[in-house]
């Protein structure tokens, strides 16, 4: 068989890495359970017409063909065209829909599945990748208190991981009313349309967003200047709010709707100041260009990685989840677990301290003696002492040194009967600094330290 060849936009750890991963994920679990998410899961398939309702494109979307004999154009009249999930958030609101009569709300969801999507890789960007969800969804409406609750639990989960090398994050939040409020104030009418644009604002700069907006959504260039202004305004205390309102005045384009956001922002950033000093601020400028918004959105970046890109984005909706007769409204946030484990392995952040879970090598006398090491190494795991035995009665020098290069940091030799016949007492090498001991595998424990791979920052 040929070498075969990576494809790009399909990340695959090495097993040192697969171990950061299963550390974020655990963190990411614990706190969303710590807050009283219960979790879920979705299937990966989706109807295309539903995986579209967001607003995204069919080029983005894999499709599923079956690749037998059968008629494909009878298929496609007969059944419907089935796409693999490239987000976690439609899925949701069809399984809320489906299962309403049995859910108790508000319901308090995480999710963490992987998603495919079908788009140019790069840098934090892939085709696979994992995503983990946090959703609060509501019976006909949701109390916007869990709007300020939802950014702050990410915070705590992404605060957690800090100890491990994360660097610190910045939730910069914003408020489609405001948005929206302001644009009808000034006189623009096409609001989606300049949440679009705006929303290409650290992407293509000022200079082509202002040119965006007089073509494609009508503004006159003062208009398009008062839109720049607002999105140009940021800050981590609700002093953010007097400088909105005093632009609005300036316009003459304050309005109820813009008042309305502006309350519910400024609860939002006093409510973080308190519980998340520094880590929430308020940018103006998030936009987030999908269109089923209508309240607080965010997005989340690394300090120091700004180039990477949001790491955790999501917003308020209200009729996503909607079956024309009920709607449940909701909020949620999104993290890409891989761009942010992509990160955390490229730029040497962080490691694993052995990239096996091995704490102890069972060394094998010989082939006729293995039955004896698969006791010491069944008495140990009886004890939650990850072990594995020798693969071959090697040499000693040789297990030790195979233990050495799957960083196995205990080599453990069962007792061998002496000139008179008597078994003399197991013993426990530390390869790192050489002490060897007399041990008992009813008793003996490595340091809590050693029993487990642990993520730490990298040295």
């Amino acid at each position: 068989m040929a070498k075969p060849t990576p494809l790009s936009g399909f990340p695959e750890w090495l097993p040192d890495g697969r171990i950061v991963e299963q550390h974020v994920l655990d963190t990411l679990r614990h706190t969303f359970e710590l807050h009283g998410f219960a979790g879920i899961e979705t299937r990966a398939v989706e109807p295309l017409d539903q995986l579209l309702r967001k607003g995204e494109t069919s080029k983005e979307v894999y499709l599923l063909s079956r690749l037998q004999d059968e008629d494909a154009a009878g298929r496609a009249s007969s059944e419907k065209q089935l796409g693999l999930h490239f987000d976690l958030t439609v899925p949701f609101a069809r399984y809320v829909l489906e299962n309403a009569g049995k859910l108790a709300f508000p319901l308090r969801r995480y999710q963490i599945q992987k998603v495919w999507r079908g788009e140019r890789p790069q840098e934090g960007r892939f085709r696979e990748f994992i995503q983990a969800d946090i959703d609060v969804v509501g019976a006909g409406e949701l109390p916007y208190h869990f709007e300020v609750e939802a950014p702050l639990v990410m915070a705590e989960a992404l605060g957690a991981l800090a100890e491990i090398g994360l660097p610190p994050v910045r939730i910069l939040v914003n408020n489609r009313k405001v948005a929206e409020g302001f644009y009808r104030g000034i006189g623009l009418d096409d609001v989606e349309g300049v949440l679009r644009q705006i929303d290409k604002l650290d992407k293509i700069g000022p200079d082509k967003v202002s040119e965006l907006l007089v073509t494609e959504c009508g503004a006159t260039d003062d208009q398009a200047k008062a839109c720049l202004a607002l999105a140009s305004i940021s800050g981590s205390d609700v002093g953010v709010i007097a400088e909105v309102r005093a632009l609005a005045e300036s316009h003459g384009a304050v309005t109820e709707l813009l008042e309305t956001g502006l309350g519910e922002l400024e609860a939002l950033i006093a409510a973080a100041a308190e519980r998340a000093p520094g880590v929430v601020v308020a940018d103006l400028k998030i936009a987030r260009g999908l269109d089923y918004y209508t309240g607080s959105v965010y997005e989340t970046v690394l300090v120091g990685h700004e180039q990477l890109g949001s790491v955790c984005s999501g917003g308020r909706y209200d009729t996503l989840a909607s079956d024309g007769r009920n709607t449940y409204p909701g909020v949620g946030l999104s993290i890409g677990v891989s761009r942010l484990v992509s990160r955390l392995l490229s730029a040497e952040l962080v490691q694993a301290t052995r990239s096996v879970p091995s704490a102890v090598l069972v060394a094998v006398a010989s082939e006729e003696q293995r039955a004896v090491s698969d006791a010491v190494a069944t008495a140990l795991r009886s004890r939650d002492i990850p072990v594995e035995v020798a693969p071959s009665a090697a040499k000693f020098g040789k297990q030790i040194k195979y233990a050495d290069r799957r960083g196995i940091p205990f080599v453990w030799f069962p007792g061998s009967a002496g000139e008179d016949g008597v078994v003399g007492p197991d013993q426990v090498k530390d390869i790192r600094s050489g002490e060897q001991v007399d041990a008992d595998a009813a008793t003996w424990e490595p340091s809590a330290e050693d029993r487990w791979p642990r993520v730490v920052p990298a040295s």
